[in-house]
């Protein structure tokens, strides 16, 4: 008898008997060794408790919970709370976060309960200090929560002293600081000096010597003490200073920032105090001495520190400080403290903003004191000030985020000093920062600047006198380089602006300078860093030129709108702000600004007069001339085309009278047409549109002014302008040709040939812009000076070798290390003259310019232009090439033909020049691509004039030019112009070759089979370019096969189509028509059709479009021809031939208007079409090469291609011979075993089945079976990638409805040769498995038999169905022997078996069984092929139900055989049958019988599928079978294979849906056991299942049984409770369900309404716990008589072997003690539970159940029930220390005797 009982308090004892044991379910006795156990428990849950053989535990472990051994028993429910504390305090330093938080929340709650006893605690625990707990802070953390929960009442100062104590005992101990625990323990002593302030003073106090280790820890206590209670500290303040200031000289270096802060903190506590306070400030003369002594220190001694980080904590304290000492003092101290501060500006940006707000209190104590003057003057502030200035920049120099703010409040600080000093000095201050300004020194003038520009306003009054002298100051800084200090100058300006301070010809100065820097670019400030002899700069913050433009732009805007005062400044002279080059960027704002002030003008009409008198202002032609050259970019920022518009129209009145209508007119349109600028970028040739606008622009209006004086006159200013565009080629170029199409007016050829001089000097030929600008102007030139122009020309190129020997032969080493500069010079300028030549002849009079071109072709004057390698320079060749052949082309339109000389030279050249040079360094791939687009173009011009290709230039050509085709689609803006140029390069090949139609179709067909392979391409983009090579050929093609051509693909007859030379041929009317015209078979069309009716089922539906036009060209051409010789069509049949090609021109009118069309319509119409316009020879060619279709890259196409053959075969197929079929069959094979594509495969082979279907089925038959053998004999066709076509085949032929019964005749006679598997056997050898293989033919038929019972044929299933039952039920006995030699390890026969299966479900229509067989087949595992048998067998029951009794009668015999595996076979199968066996009569009586007798079987498998069929007899016989089953469920539940139990549980489900009460009843509560017992099985099925099962019970517990059922579930529902947050989903579910249930047999209506909380179907692990605590409310509230029991069983899941129901256990045994108030519970179980939860809670390793004991611990002691705790302190605790050191001694004693 073990007697257990409680120190002191706890007087009352029990005896520890066995019934105490049972019902207090204690987990281990422990007994000595070789003793009894005195008590055996008699429950065999698994929850019982163990008997350990084990010594009896030292007394010691029972102290540690507050309990002895002692011979008297203990009725009290008192507990010993503060071990409990101590344990959770102890879990303050688990290595679990969740255990630390609870413990941690768990404490905090117990703390605002009793404060005093967890401090208590908390004291015991920190005894040891950081050496002995890992988590002090944890602990002073808690300590600190519950210091501030104390009320006044409670606080005691012994205690809290004793607290200060450990927490200053731990600091001293180490001389770390800022550490975690440390600023706990800080935060301990400031929430007890918050009590308590003179104790904390005192303890703090204790440790203030020079010697102390913790020194400056205790001083960092007071600094934060002050900080958080200043009105405590400030009273007590002179204490702490009389005690820091005799140890603060010995202070270390390392030690002093921390005092110096300290002293900040409490100046601003006494700034606080003040404050709150201001007549109460206890600061007598010794605080003043004290200060005094300190702020010397600090000034004297720790300011000039060599450690910075000390020097800066002094100086934020005496910042603090300069307010609280004395005038005297302060005045005395500024000369050594202004220059510390200053000299911490040298530092970083934190430490610069530190030194201004300590340098800002400075300046307002001593200059803005109320009792007295400033203590500063002037003279004594300039260097302060001077030091200053240059932070202001610090503010823009990082654009970090956090700099940025810094330096933004340091900004914002520097400024208040500078107002400070200008409240007091502003005449100083004002001479003070202009003559800064006047030093032009960058970082102290960007500083005055800023200064000037933030005090201006606020000074304005005082420094009105002084404005000339600031704006000559400012007028000083003008040309200064630096862009922040322009920016500062800039907003300075507009600040002096708003307060009408520019005037007169500096306001236009200043104005000029804002628009000077609207201009600004970065090209500008490169320019500027390039400057000579500039002043090394400072770099002041980090402005950019867009920064600065920005900001000058929204200054000269503001300026303009805003004030009316800057009208007569600015009015006109903004007008010379737009000549000059410097301005041109801010042209667009200068723009904006004369418009905003036309609309605000107070001129009235009289603006314009004062530009008129004015000499200064630019005159009409100036403004005209620079405005219609700075029109050349509509997308310039700030609309600059769109402003400069405005302003000609606003500007009009200065032109010629006649101007100003025309302008009104034009100038609208030209606006809208760059208004939208997204829809404008839209157009790639937006910027080409828009030049030539503004050169008709101005042509126009130069045609309406009709005054040559005025024109020559803007001539001279275009040509003067030339200065302004030296480094804009583009705005130069257009300035070209705006002088070209002036000197086209001008009749005067001296001033032209001057002009074009002037020109070609002012072009920049290097620069292909410029370059093209000049040779478009010389065109323009030579539509009305031709000769002029040439002889320019021809000046220049004579002059070209002369010009470069000249350059280079001064320095003849030079020369030859100069061949590459040569090089690119001779490129320029042929590169130009090239250009020039080009132009002069597009724009020359047609009728004038043949000799010209003849000259320069001729003479070879134009190959010395072809040496060119630089790409740009070879486009501007080819561009000149191509710009002649369009002259002479335009010469023909012109009613002037003549043939272009040396054409195919010109071709060589071209092609010659589109090439990649490997040499060529400089040739960027975009730029090849250009030069070659170009060739390409200027090949189709050379091509389409006289005279005719030769075949080897043709082939030339071609060859070259093909292969772009398959070049990459990017980038596409310069490829698609090439591909585009391609395609008119064939076509005008075509038009141009040939003399009649039979060699223009040869031609045709020889240029089509070379695009074939784009045309097929798996590249969408080749096969989209591909098939418009091909339809625009047809289209031209289609124009000439007929009526002749026309090399410009004119339509119809036109005055450029060329005729058949009669004369070559003699007499025209004696030779055949198809000598002219083509025949019809020289179109190919049968191959033709082959290659483009795939593409019109492309994916692409621009692909589909255009192949369906193509063959409609085809089509429509090949009825336009003559009838071959011989050959006789019906009227009837050309009918239908028409019929036809209308219905296809129908279907491509609908993809023209209505693209959402199916294209499988689409795709149907065509093939329909098709299917009458094809000849019989067209048709079998098609077929023959139709493998080519088919293997097409595109899957949609190649299924169009599929469903074509099967077309034309179903209509046609009777017009094909023998020989065409065979042919036609290799070709389908041969496309079927190149299909990569499973399906495409399937949709050939459904091609190959309707060409049997419709042909010679014979013949097809005996082609696929002779690539069968074929295939067998020289292939592994087991490995062949996407499986073995052939047998694909076989599939297809039987599932075809019409073939399958000839196919099935044709392989019929090998269904003996199928080998048969023998029955089950122990033991299997290799020889028993042979390998029935002949040779191929034999082999294809087997295959082919196993495809046929796939194919579901019609007589394959006739023949199966005769012998069903026989054949299916000996296939699943034998799937069963097969599985037993599977598991051998022999493998063939199962898949053999598997096969045949296979074919046998597709034969009979079961394709759910072949999925069956096709997912678990071969799955060796026991369970698995199991489950597979009761799967078939279930689905043959739906499928089959009539043979269900043949089945049944087969498998009942089968079970007794001796094979395991044919039984277990057998009886899965009958256990899916029997639930299909309603109509069986006696035979299902028969089977009952069978399944019971088998339960004994020893094949744990037959025990539980005889089970499983039990409980599935159908419905209406279940009734007659009830008792019996039940009985066998009885019987199975103690089963020895947990298998076998879970399909007991799982039946006893199953049957109670439906059995009835009096089966259920005798058996109810030995199920109830059983049940019960299995619900603390390991297998997370097995709970579930048997929670489920006993809520099933509960239907029956009603009747006599009600009593007696009601006790079950009242032992089960703490483990239901449990178990409702199971470790398993599938066991939280049942239990839930099952509560719903038993909870309604209890009838208590807050535990149904508990049934509907969210907490109830929460899976969170908190909602859980919140319903603990709510049906442990309803237990003790409502069953009271039931807790003890409830108690009881949830004691004993303490030890589960899940620790989540551990954990479960723990809370709600501690929720259901914290709401009962029953006494004889709290007696039997509040200890008890209170101990074992801190057993747990000490040793658990699962972290979980850690945290939930601190929780659960937590409930407990906030409980009502144990209030008496509350009152506890530590004189227990204390007495159990002394009993603990005790036992130790006396273990200690004993193992040493």
């Amino acid at each position: 008898m073990v007697k257990i009982t409680a120190n002191k308090k706890y007087k009352r004892s029990f005896p520890v008997t066995a019934r105490h044991i049972q019902r207090s379910s204690v987990s281990v006795v422990y007994v000595r060794a070789g003793e009894e156990a005195p008590v055996s428990p008699s429950s065999s849950s698994i929850y019982s408790f163990i008997n350990i053989n084990l010594p009896l535990p030292s007394p010691s472990l029972f102290l540690a919970f507050g309990l002895s051994i002692a011979p008297f028993s203990m009725a009290s429910i008192s507990i010993p709370a503060p071990e409990a504390i101590q344990v959770l305090l102890s879990l303050l330093a688990d290595d679990s976060s969740a255990v630390r938080e609870a413990s941690m929340s768990s404490l905090d709650d117990l703390a605002a309960l009793n404060p005093v006893l967890v401090l208590e605690c908390c004291a015991t625990v920190s005894r040891g200090g950081r050496r002995r707990f890992g988590n002090m802070a944890g602990v002073f953390q808690v300590m600190a929560f519950g210091v501030r929960a104390l009320d006044e009442r409670d606080v005691d100062s012994v205690f809290m002293g004793k607290l200060a104590k450990i927490a200053t005992s731990e600091m001293i101990s180490s001389k770390e600081l800022n550490s975690d625990w440390q600023r706990a323990a800080t935060s301990l002593l400031v929430a007890i000096g918050s009590h308590l302030p003179d104790l904390v003073m005192e303890e703090i106090f204790l440790h203030l010597s020079g010697t102390s280790s913790a020194l400056q820890a205790m001083v960092q206590i007071l600094a934060e003490f002050a900080s958080s209670s200043p009105l405590l500290f400030i009273p007590r303040w002179k204490g702490v200073l009389s005690r820091i200031l005799p140890i603060l000289g010995n202070v270390r270096d390392m030690h002093r920032p921390t005092f110096a802060n300290a002293f900040k903190c409490w100046c601003q506590a006494a700034w606080q105090y003040s404050t709150d306070f201001p007549s109460h400030l206890p600061q007598d003369g010794d605080v003043m001495s004290f200060l005094n002594s300190a702020f010397e220190l600090l000034l004297r001694v720790w300011a000039v520190s060599r450690d910075l980080k000390v020097r800066v904590a002094s100086i934020e304290a005496l910042g603090q400080m300069v307010g609280l000492i004395t005038r005297t003092q302060l005045k005395a101290a500024l000369p050594r403290l202004v220059p510390t501060i200053l000299d911490l500006y040298k530092k970083d940006l934190d430490i610069a903003f530190l030194a201004t707000c300590s340098l800002h209190n400075l300046l307002n104590a001593s200059l803005l004191s109320e009792s007295g003057p400033p203590m500063l003057d002037f003279e004594d502030l300039t260097l302060t000030l001077a030091t200053l200035l240059p932070v202001v920049s610090m503010n823009s120099e990082s654009k970090d985020q956090t700099d940025f703010s810094v330096g933004l409040k340091m900004y914002n600080e520097v400024q208040h000093c500078f107002l400070t000093v200008g409240l007091v000095y502003p005449d100083d201050l004002f001479l003070f920062l202009v003559n800064k300004c006047r030093l032009k020194e960058e970082a102290p003038t960007f500083g005055a600047l800023c200064v000037l520009k933030h005090l201006l306003p606020r000074l304005s009054e005082t420094w009105h006198s002084k404005i000339p002298l600031l704006v000559e100051s400012v007028k000083s800084l003008l040309e200064e380089h630096n862009l922040g200090v322009r920016k500062a100058l800039s907003e300075l300006i507009v600040v002096m602006a708003s307060h009408c301070y520019l005037v007169g010809s500096s306001g236009e100065l200043f104005i000029e300078y804002l628009t000077r820097h609207c201009a600004l670019t970065d090209q500008n400030q490169n320019d500027l860093d390039s400057t000579p002899n500039k002043r090394t700069e400072i770099k002041i913050g980090a402005v950019t030129p867009g920064e600065l433009r920005a900001v000058c732009e929204k200054g000269l805007l503001l300026v303009t709108i805003t004030i009316p005062e800057m009208e007569h400044i600015l009015w006109p002279f903004l007008l010379k702000m737009i000549i000059p080059q410097t301005y041109t960027g801010s042209v667009a704002m200068v723009c904006r600004c004369i418009s905003e002030l036309w609309r605000h003008r107070s001129y009235g009409s009289d603006m314009l007069s004062e530009c008129r008198v004015r000499p200064d202002i630019p005159t009409a032609e100036e403004l005209l001339a620079r405005f219609v050259v700075l029109l050349h970019d509509p997308l310039a920022r700030e609309q600059l085309a769109t402003q400069i518009l405005t302003v000609l129209c606003l500007l009009a009145p200065l032109f010629p009278k006649n101007i100003n209508l025309f302008w009104q007119d034009e100038i609208p349109k030209m606006k809208a047409y760059v208004s939208d600028t997204d829809d404008l970028k839209q157009d790639p040739s937006y910027q080409d549109t828009w030049d030539d606008m503004i050169i008709n622009f101005l042509a126009e209006s130069l045609d309406v002014i009709q005054d040559a004086d005025w024109i020559m006159s803007l001539g001279n200013v275009f040509a003067k302008h030339y200065e302004l565009y030296t480094s804009d080629d583009e705005h130069a170029a257009l300035l070209h040709r705006c002088l070209g199409i002036l000197l086209q007016k001008v009749n005067d050829r001296a001033y032209v040939h001057d002009k074009m001089n002037w020109m070609y000097k002012q072009s920049n030929i290097a620069i292909p812009t410029n370059r093209l600008g000049l040779a478009k102007a010389m065109g323009l030139v030579a539509a009305s000076h031709l000769d002029t122009v040439l002889e320019k020309l021809k000046d220049i190129i004579d002059n070209v070798g002369q010009t470069i020997i000249q350059r280079f032969m001064p320095d003849l080493l030079l020369s030859l290390f100069s061949d590459g500069y040569r090089t690119v010079e001779s490129d320029d300028i042929h590169a130009a003259l090239a250009l020039m030549y080009g132009y002069a002849a597009k724009y020359a009079p047609s009728s004038v310019i043949e000799a010209r071109i003849n000259a320069l072709i001729g003479t070879n004057m134009l190959s010395r232009l072809l040496h060119v390698r630089h790409p740009i320079a070879k486009q501007a060749v080819i561009t000149a090439i191509n710009l002649l052949g369009n002259a002479v082309i335009n010469a023909s339109e012109s009613g002037a033909p003549f043939p272009l000389k040396r054409r195919d030279q010109l071709l060589d050249y071209i092609l010659t020049l589109m090439g990649r040079d490997d040499n060529d360094g400089f040739a960027d791939y975009n730029e090849l691509l250009r030069t070659q687009a170009l060739a390409l173009s200027a090949c189709t011009t050379l091509v389409s004039v006289e005279p005719k290709l030769t075949v080897e230039t043709r082939n030339y050509v071609m060859k070259a030019t093909l292969g772009f085709f398959a070049i990459q689609n990017d980038p596409v803006e310069v490829v698609s112009p090439l591909v585009d140029n391609l395609i008119s390069l064939l076509c005008a090949i075509l038009l141009t070759g040939g003399e009649d139609g039979r060699s223009r179709a040869e031609l045709l067909m020889l240029i089509l089979r070379q695009i074939d392979q784009f045309v097929s391409s798996p590249v969408e983009y080749q096969r989209r370019r591909g098939c418009l090579a091909v339809h625009e050929m047809l289209l031209k093609f289609r124009m000439v096969c007929v009526s002749g051509y026309c090399a410009l693909g004119c339509h119809g007859n036109c005055a450029h189509t060329k005729q058949v030379d009669r004369t070559l041929y003699g007499n025209f009317s004696n030779l055949p028509s198809a000598f002219v015209l083509p025949s019809r078979e020289a179109l190919c069309l049968g191959d033709r059709v082959a290659i483009y009716l795939p593409r019109c089922a492309d994916t692409n539906s621009e692909v589909r479009k255009i192949s369906a036009q193509i063959l409609d060209q085809l089509f429509s051409i090949s009825l336009s021809l003559p009838k071959p010789p011989g050959l006789s069509i019906s009227a009837e049949d050309i009918e239908l031939s028409y019929r036809a090609l209308s219905s296809l021109e129908d279907v491509i009118a609908m993809l023209r208007n209505d693209t959402s069309i199916d294209p499988s319509e689409v795709f149907n119409r065509i093939i329909s079409s098709l299917c009458i316009l094809l000849t019989k020879d067209e048709l079998v060619a098609m077929l023959h090469g139709c493998s080519v279709a088919i293997c097409d890259k595109i899957k949609q196409s190649a299924e169009g291609a599929i469903q074509a053959v099967v077309e034309f075969v179903t209509r046609r197929g009777s017009e094909l011979t023998e020989i065409d079929i065979s042919r036609t069959t290799q070709s389908l094979i041969s496309a079927t075993v190149h299909a990569t594509d499973k399906h495409l495969r399937v949709e050939t082979l459904g091609a190959i089945a309707s060409l049997a279907e419709n042909t010679s089925s014979k013949t097809v038959f005996d082609e696929v079976l002779a690539a069968a053998g074929k295939d067998i004999i020289t292939k592994d066709i087991s490995r062949l990638r996407g499986g073995w076509p052939m047998q694909d085949a076989f599939y297809a032929f039987s599932q075809h409805m019409v073939l399958s019964v000839l196919f099935l005749e044709h392989v019929i006679s090998v269904l003996s040769q199928i080998p048969i598997l023998k029955c089950d056997v122990d033991r299997v050898e290799d020889s028993q498995v042979q390998n029935h293989t002949e040779d191929g033919q034999l082999e294809a038929a087997i295959f082919a038999l196993t495809a046929f019972f796939r194919g579901g044929g019609k007589v394959g299933k006739r023949a199966v169905e005769q012998n069903y039952a026989s054949v299916l039920s000996e296939l699943m006995l034998q799937l069963g022997s097969c599985h037993g030699l599977a598991s051998s390890g022999h493998l063939e026969p199962l898949r053999n078996l598997l096969t045949a299966f296979q074919a046998f479900c597709e034969c009979v229509g079961d394709l759910e069984m072949g999925k069956i067989l096709a997912r678990d087949g071969e799955l060796s595992e026991n369970e698995r092929w199991i489950n597979l048998i009761g799967d078939i067998a279930g689905c043959i029951s739906i499928k089959r139900p009539k043979e269900i009794q043949n089945i049944c009668q087969f498998f009942k015999r089968s079970l007794d055989r001796p094979q395991k595996y044919q039984r277990e076979a057998a009886a899965a199968a009958l256990s899916e049958f029997v639930r299909y066996s309603g109509g069986l009569g006696s035979l299902l009586e028969k089977m009952v019988d069978v399944l019971c007798r088998r339960v004994s079987d020893e094949s744990s498998t037959v025990r539980r599928f005889c089970l499983r069929g039990l409980v599935q007899i159908p419905s209406i016989h279940i009734l007659k079978y009830t008792a019996q089953v039940l009985g066998v469920i009885l019987a199975l539940l103690d089963d020895s294979d947990e298998s076998v139990q879970l399909t007991a549980v799982s039946c006893l489900l199953m049957i109670l849906e439906s059995s009835p009460d009096d089966a259920v009843e005798p058996i109810l509560l030995n199920l109830s056991i059983r049940l019960r017992n299995l619900q603390t099985s390991m297998n997370a099925n097995m709970r579930a299942s048997s929670f489920s099962a006993f809520g099933a019970l509960s239907n029956y517990g009603v009747g006599a049984l009600r009593e007696a059922f009601v006790e079950q579930v009242h032992a089960a529902i703490p483990r239901l409770v449990l178990h409702q947050f199971d470790e398993d989903v599938s066991v939280r579910l049942a239990c839930r369900s099952t509560l719903r249930r038993v909870f309604t047999l209890i009838e208590i209506e807050g535990l149904l309404a508990l049934l509907n909380t969210p907490s109830f179907l929460s899976d969170h692990r908190s909602d859980y716990e919140d319903f603990l605590r709510d049906i442990a409310k309803q237990f003790t509230q409502h069953l009271l008589s039931r807790v003890d029991s409830y108690m009881a069983s949830t004691v004993q899941a303490f030890d589960a072997p899940w620790s989540i129901i551990q954990a479960n256990a723990m809370y709600l045994c501690s929720s259901m003690l914290s709401l009962s108030d029953n006494q004889h519970i709290l007696a039997d179980y509040h200890t008890q539970v209170f101990g074992m939860l801190v057993g747990k809670m000490s040793r658990s390793p699962d972290a979980v159940v850690r945290a939930t004991c601190s929780s659960a611990l937590g409930l407990l002691l906030k409980s009502s029930n144990s209030c008496s705790w509350r009152t506890d302190h530590l004189d227990r605790l204390e007495l159990t220390k002394s009993n603990h050191d005790a036992a130790e001694s006396q273990d200690k004693l004993a193992t040493t005797q």
